[in-house]
């Protein structure tokens, strides 16, 4: 499969920092038209002219994943300027430090709300504008934390599993309309993922994880999902060693399970 991005109409979530800024970035490289979005609009705007797009290529629509009730709305604008979207980057998300019996189920909802339910309210939004447009490419960012539970991530985890539930039934189900769906799953990648998570008490970890100190690039990270868009995959794992802990988990279980009760949460 040979995908030429040059004019695609691309949308991107979290698009502010670490992944989504480093896809960003190469997707324009590629030619690119890009629609870029997270909370921060002074982050976007920076964004935006590294991505050195003109105004006519480009589009800043800053909105919070914690609320997308108006996803209808959000891509509405999109169509008005672009008359099509290509593709759907769900990136946007954050992580969890806290352990299950201390973290209130206000914590528990809003981890569930940004990383799952957000990523279905968008995609139920731009899905009819891809089916009529016979074609489109949805790339789903989960975790190898959507593989296994860990340590001080029951939430972030939960739903990270429930995305592979999800998209993994939406591709069966729309593959004849030529909708494709990747699920990427990195491990330790060097973002500000840790430093951004949520403790028990709803601040900011407000530290880097010393296993992701010396980890994976994003721009790396966006290379590789790149190459598993144009070589047509359904699901691919991108990190480090770590990445072994998945195929340990698969075939060797109770090793897996020695295995990961030995490693530190941070």
């Amino acid at each position: 499969m040979n995908i030429n991005f040059k004019d695609k109409i691309i949308w991107i979530t979290g698009a502010s920092s670490g992944i989504g800024e480093a896809l960003a970035l190469r997707f324009a490289k590629h030619g690119a038209r890009l629609i870029l979005s997270a909370r921060r609009l002074d982050e976007l705007e920076r964004v935006g002219k590294l991505t050195q797009l003109p105004e006519l290529d480009l589009m800043l629509l800053p909105f919070d994943l914690s609320n997308t009730e108006n996803a209808s709305a959000l891509t509405a604008q999109i169509i008005n300027k672009f008359g099509r979207i290509d593709f759907l980057v769900n990136n946007g998300g954050f992580s969890q430090r806290s352990e299950a019996i201390k973290t209130s189920i206000a914590i528990d909802r809003q981890l569930m709300e940004v990383n799952y339910f957000s990523y279905i309210n968008l995609t139920k939004a731009v899905l009819p504008y891809m089916i009529r447009q016979k074609g489109g490419h949805i790339i789903v960012i989960s975790s190898i934390a959507g593989k296994f539970g860990f340590y001080l991530r029951s939430s972030y985890s939960a739903a990270k599993h429930a995305l592979h539930g999800f998209f993994e039934s939406l591709r069966l189900e729309t593959e004849k309309q030529n909708i494709k769906i990747l699920i990427v799953c990195p491990g330790k990648i060097k973002t500000n993922v840790s430093i951004n998570a949520i403790t028990n008490s709803g601040t900011a970890h407000n530290q880097m994880d010393e296993s992701h100190v010396n980890a994976l690039s994003a721009e790396e990270c966006a290379k590789q999902i790149i190459t598993g868009v144009v070589k047509d995959k359904e699901e691919i794992f991108i990190g480090g060693k770590e990445l072994l802990i998945v195929k340990i988990k698969r075939f060797f279980p109770k090793l897996f399970s020695r295995i990961i009760r030995k490693q530190s949460p941070y």
